[in-house]
């Protein structure tokens, strides 16, 4: 999943990783003009050749992609523009896609850059502007994902699933990586969300909680509470399978998908 392996074909990726759902661009251009909804997994895969549970991402490069794979790929998921639920601009997302993924389809980019813009909003930029004042990296990646998590925290599920990914522990390794100033503030574990929203309430010079402290809090799961589950990807993954299989009849033995 390097970016240097620009040499990969879309064709061959297709070969090597037939999917059930989408298996060309034609298909999937053809699926989101009749619903606006795609498998993720599977655009996934048109991005990197690889499916998401299986991605390799020890190399922080490889996480990177990884991590914009799977925010495009949720964000493509949702029936709106892509640019508009990833939190990007068109030419910008022009620029990641050629940056980031220059062996996907041509129609990915025309398609999705064909879109709506991205309407901004004083939230967004708040959250944004507070992970671009404490970036530790240099270089496109981290301006980009700073408007990219601003955004899909305005979703409802917990942040590490509105940006596709697998499980929270990516979302720390983004975080730590990128935003290392104020994400190694978050000492105590507290929800991502949450802790952007205090760390805001605390740069203001304002107070978010009532409580002195933290476990005194009548809110304390709401901050610290658990984020297991499945990732919206896998989970869009799964209900596809189901949905293709034959409908239940009593008496009759069905096999166990391939």
């Amino acid at each position: 999943m390097r970016l240097e392996e620009t040499d990969v074909t879309a064709a061959a990726r297709y070969e090597i990783v037939p999917d059930p759902v989408l298996a060309s661009p034609q298909a999937m251009a053809g699926a989101a003009s009749r619903d606006g909804k795609l498998h993720g997994a599977a655009i996934y895969r048109m991005l990197t050749g690889c499916d998401p549970a299986d991605a390799d991402v020890h190399d922080d490069t490889d996480f990177d992609q990884h991590v914009l794979a799977s925010i495009l790929a949720v964000a493509a998921t949702e029936g709106e523009a892509v640019g508009q639920q990833a939190g990007l601009e068109t030419d910008t997302l022009a620029i990641l896609i050629a940056q980031w993924f220059p062996a996907a389809p041509l129609s990915v980019c025309t398609q999705w850059c064909g879109q709506s813009g991205y309407a901004d909003d004083d939230e967004i930029a708040m959250v944004r502007d507070l992970l671009l004042a404490h970036r530790s990296t240099e270089g496109n990646a981290g301006a980009w994902l700073a408007a990219m998590i601003a955004r899909r925290s305005m979703e409802p599920n917990h942040l590490w699933e509105d940006l596709g990914l697998r499980e929270r522990s990516e979302l720390t390794r983004l975080l730590m990586r990128h935003f290392f100033p104020i994400a190694s503030r978050n000492t105590r574990n507290m929800r991502w969300k949450r802790f952007f929203y205090r760390s805001l309430c605390e740069d203001d010079g304002l107070v978010m909680c009532t409580a002195p402290v933290c476990t005194q809090c009548s809110d304390f799961t709401m901050c610290f509470g658990e984020e297991n589950g499945e990732s919206r990807l896998a989970y869009r993954r799964r209900a596809l399978a189901l949905q293709a299989m034959p409908p239940y009849e009593p008496g009759i033995v069905q096999a166990a998908p391939a």
